[in-house]
């Protein structure tokens, strides 16, 4: 076990000496840095020397404490027994103190940066939409990469976890609609069509809606994190490396999944709306008979498929950008929760586009 480092000061006519005895590293020079400092400055005025002779041992540690005890005297010491490296290492360390910390410029971004930063992303976004379609071509050549036990587990994750906040938001969504409209609609003594403006609003519109938004909070963002979280930690790099596209790994069982729970969800929230409204209408005094012939008569198959083919296309959008967002994920500790950000947000804003999409396609069609 080496001997503990010692720090001896001798008063001289008109200088102070300090002698250093044991090994100047890391552990010696924390031991003896307050004693160090306190001699020197009180030895200001007078010139300074530090005796290095019986010093076993110096690495860059002890040479930053020498140089930390110089700038507290205020000028250089006298070097006494130091070896050639100890020197180099001391003129080292003098460097380092004396370079001055330079603050980071204030980021400012101007129009063009933001306009620069847009075209990236919307760039990285159509890089991101054409790998999963090469993806999706290759996909029959590339099963052994897709594995179907991830597949279930996106599935239940996506699907099930997701059914009792689905029929909480339906039922108070339908309870909600039906109070609102019943108000208006009974002072034209048109009360029981509130069951037909709930219903074709539900399967039409707010059902498929209102699940693209629970599956963007919950899901989208569950998978930016999840494939931030594997960006950040190197083991995409790691899935490239052994040969195993990321995207047919990583992206496609997700999207597969999500496709597949998006009807469910929908029809799970739809049926919970309708109950909804059915508890206010029979509050209302309608039988409930009455209420599920109209409800029957107001909606009709094309409505219901063309609901669910817009869950699909919903699911597939908020599965691509959660999936996007984290693979673009950066470097740092915020960089995981930036991406869940921007899964939550472009989903939330990729669904209400394309639900605008749908309306004027509908339109269109006559449907």
């Amino acid at each position: 076990m080496p001997a503990p480092v010692r720090l001896s000061v001798t008063q001289r006519t008109g200088e102070v000496v300090l002698a250093v005895t044991g090994r100047l590293d890391a552990q010696g020079a924390g031991a003896i840095w307050d004693a160090t400092l306190r001699a020197v400055i009180a030895a200001r005025g007078r010139s300074l020397a530090i005796d290095l002779a019986a010093a076993s041992f110096c690495d860059l540690d002890g040479a930053t404490l020498l140089a930390a005890a110089e700038a507290a005297h205020g000028g250089p010491a006298t070097l006494l027994g130091a070896t050639e490296r100890t020197t180099a290492l001391l003129a080292l360390a003098r460097t380092g103190l004396a370079a001055p910390v330079v603050p980071a410029p204030a980021s400012s971004a101007g129009p063009q940066d933001m306009l620069a930063a847009g075209l990236a992303s919307i760039a990285f976004a159509i890089g991101c939409l054409g790998e999963t379609a090469i993806a999706l071509v290759r996909l029959p050549r590339r099963r052994r990469m897709f594995r179907f036990g991830d597949f279930l587990l996106y599935a239940e994750q996506s699907g099930a976890r997701s059914l009792p906040l689905a029929i909480l938001l339906g039922y108070l969504m339908g309870l909600i609609l039906a109070f609102q409209s019943a108000i208006p609609m009974r002072t034209y003594g048109a009360d029981l069509f509130v069951v037909n403006l709930v219903s074709i609003s539900l399967v039409r519109e707010l059902g498929p809606l209102l699940a693209a938004v629970i599956l963007s909070g919950r899901t989208g963002s569950a998978f930016a994190a999840e494939i931030g979280t594997m960006k950040v930690n190197e083991e995409v790099d790691a899935l490239e490396t052994m040969g195993i596209d990321p995207t047919t790994n990583l992206v496609l069982p997700r999207i597969a999944a999500v496709m597949l729970v998006m009807p469910v969800v929908t029809v799970v929230l739809e049926l919970a709306g309708l109950l909804g409204m059915t508890t206010v209408m029979r509050a209302l005094g309608f039988p409930l008979v009455t209420i599920i012939h109209q409800t029957q008569g107001a909606t009709y198959v094309t409505d219901l498929v063309g609901g669910l083919v817009k869950s699909m296309a919903f699911g597939l959008a908020v599965a691509l950008i959660g999936c996007r967002a984290g693979l673009a994920t950066g470097v740092g500790p915020r960089a995981v929760g930036l991406s869940a950000t921007a899964a939550v947000v472009g989903g939330i804003v990729a669904t209400v586009v394309l639900d605008g999409v749908f309306a004027l396609m509908f339109y269109r069609l006559q449907l």
